[in-house]
């Protein structure tokens, strides 16, 4: 069921909170073995949804907070008042917060139901998901394969029908690439657009907090209601809010660019091909669709790991200090390597950061839309290459947008092998509302194109 169904049948009173939240239950159960969740928090949700049964009986629809009764998950590393916020690591295992996180306070404001914290990749530190201090999520497609991550217990309980949305974060990817390889949808947005005060971070200048959701439409309604200035979070920005996108409107004259060159060959071929079937797509939209060589990115996705690596080993300098071997190998072993970057290292990152910034605005003078892939593979097995080689593989097509702190969003276009694939599109700073005009048209345009779905 997709959040925008929900509201329209909880507003008709033809279904009530309760009915929704327990058929997520009934999935969670289905698919327990997937292991998308740390923690549930199944009997609250139960009580909330018998409180907003009640409410529905006599309430004003039309005055009804956007998410009443949309059971949603929180990837856990958001805090949540009274409630286990883990980040995947043994340093958080018995943590439990005394207050909720910005995104969170704003989620329960407008009525929905949190029905537990999702599985992620220790600290968010990687993106395969296996976590070896609360057991790999695994894809629901091949539980053999990897979910991806680092947010993948919240694609896969999206993917899974266990709840209707999901919040994750997204340093390089994480966001985007297990929506890929769980065939949903995932967007990151603008950079500070959405609050992360409460959100254990990451990397503070990359961190990013958005929606994964089974439709674009849902991801809007989600991004409409988590996002906004915070003035108790010294990253986040002032910026009016998004215009509700005109789904309806055609897409005429949009100048959309795709990426080329020898950064993106090392894509699996199968992959390259969905891509120019979207291209093509887009023309039919009436979309002017241009190919440009954008091997530069490989210089900004390098500079991203620079700095997710450094700024992570800065916030958890202490912990590796005194319980390295708290840590399992492969986040130890990025974090003893960021702990090894040099201060001129992480000012020519910093350097380059400024300098993809400045390309991407002129780009985005010229072209409205970015197409490109979301990862270059399918998901691979869960015993496959190892985790440190394979963040710097999976987020290949997908770091530079973080380091620019550019909108992305990750649409899926059917699946090769058995396994979904997801192809990206990118906007200018603070445009999500043509982003997200542009991923629902091409969402539509997929659905009705059978070897796509």
């Amino acid at each position: 069921m997709y959040i925008y169904e929900a509201q329209k049948l909880l507003r008709q009173k033809k279904i009530t909170p309760t009915t929704i939240l327990k058929q997520c239950i009934e999935k969670i159960e289905q698919h327990k073995d997937l292991n998308a969740f740390i923690t549930l928090t199944i009997d609250q949700a139960l009580e909330q949804a018998k409180e907003q049964d009640q409410i529905l009986k006599t309430a004003d629809v039309d005055n009804l907070p956007p998410l009443f009764g949309i059971p949603i998950a929180l990837k856990d590393l958001v805090h949540t008042k009274g409630v286990r916020t883990t980040a995947g690591s043994l340093f958080w295992k018995d943590f439990i917060p005394d207050e909720d996180a910005t995104v969170v306070k704003k989620l329960k404001k407008a009525g929905a139901i949190i029905v537990g914290k999702t599985n992620l990749h220790e600290i968010a530190l990687g993106v395969t998901n296996n976590n070896i201090h609360f057991g790999a999520c695994k894809n629901p497609y091949d539980p053999a394969k990897i979910s991806g991550g680092s947010s993948g217990g919240s694609a896969v309980a999206v993917a899974t029908g266990m709840v209707l949305a999901a919040i994750g974060t997204d340093t390089g990817g994480s966001i985007r690439i297990p929506s890929a390889l769980c065939g949903v949808v995932g967007l990151k947005p603008t950079y500070a657009r959405v609050s992360t005060k409460g959100v254990i971070p990451l990397a503070w200048h990359l961190d990013h907090v958005g929606p994964i959701t089974n439709c674009v439409k849902d991801a809007w309604i989600v991004l409409s209601v988590i996002e906004g200035y915070d003035s108790e979070d010294p990253f986040s920005l002032r910026h009016r809010k998004t215009n509700t996108p005109d789904f309806d409107n055609f897409l005429s004259g949009i100048k959309m660019i795709k990426a080329v060159g020898e950064f993106f060959e090392k894509t699996d071929p199968r992959i390259l091909e969905r891509l120019n079937i979207v291209a093509q797509l887009s023309e039919k939209l009436g979309m002017i669709v241009d190919s440009q060589n954008m091997d530069w990115l490989k210089e900004a996705a390098a500079a991203n790991g620079l700095m997710t690596q450094t700024e992570a080993a800065t916030f958890h300098r202490q912990r590796l200090k005194e319980k390295p071997e708290w840590f399992s190998e492969d986040v130890r072993q990025r974090l003893t390597e960021g702990l090894q970057t040099t201060g001129s290292d992480y000012a020519f990152a910093r350097y380059t950061q400024s300098l993809v910034k400045h390309r991407f605005k002129k780009l985005f003078q010229k072209y409205d839309i970015l197409l490109l892939p979301t990862v270059p593979i399918t998901a691979p097995p869960i015993s496959g290459e190892g985790a440190v080689e394979m963040a710097r593989r999976l987020t290949r097509f997908t770091a530079s947008f973080n380091i620019a702190g550019l909108p992305a969003i990750s649409l899926p276009v059917g699946k090769i092998d058995g396994l979904p694939i997801g192809v990206q599109l990118v906007s200018d700073v603070w445009n999500e509302t043509l982003l997200l005009k542009v991923a629902h048209k091409l969402e539509s345009m997929i659905q009705k194109t059978s070897y796509l779905v």
